[in-house]
């Protein structure tokens, strides 16, 4: 889960993601430096449309370069799970929504129709 500061009504260009396993990362003024060709596709949810869920596209790794609140500039590599969703927040920062990635022709399923799916992200190795 995560959310971004326009989301809220902060322009600023900041992000929160909560990690899985507990506690944060916030990424200040992040950009993509390098992404991996592999994707896969997943169903993802957002504040923006808080019910429905779309099957989007994403790179399996990412590079992103962010100030750390000291205001020094670090390169983080993400990946999988997590990579999709700073891929997901850093979107919101350039006013983009995860439908604009879907794939053309694709629409979004309702929250009811997604829980019933049993279509839970999964990584394996």
């Amino acid at each position: 889960m995560g959310v971004a500061a326009p989301q809220i009504g902060i322009r600023r260009a900041v992000a929160i993601v909560r990690l899985p396993e507990g506690g944060s990362i916030t990424l200040f003024n992040p950009v993509v430096v390098e992404q991996s060709t592999q994707t896969d596709e997943q169903y993802e949810g957002c504040l923006s449309f808080f019910d429905v869920r779309g099957l989007v596209p994403r790179p399996l790794a990412l590079h992103v370069e962010h100030q750390t609140v000291e205001g020094l500039r670090h390169v983080s590599v993400f990946e999988r799970g997590l990579a999709r969703l700073v891929a997901h927040e850093i979107d919101h920062l350039t006013g983009t929504l995860y439908r604009e990635r879907m794939r053309p022709g694709t629409e979004p399923i309702s929250v009811t129709e997604y829980h019933g799916s049993g279509a839970a992200w999964k990584y394996t190795g």
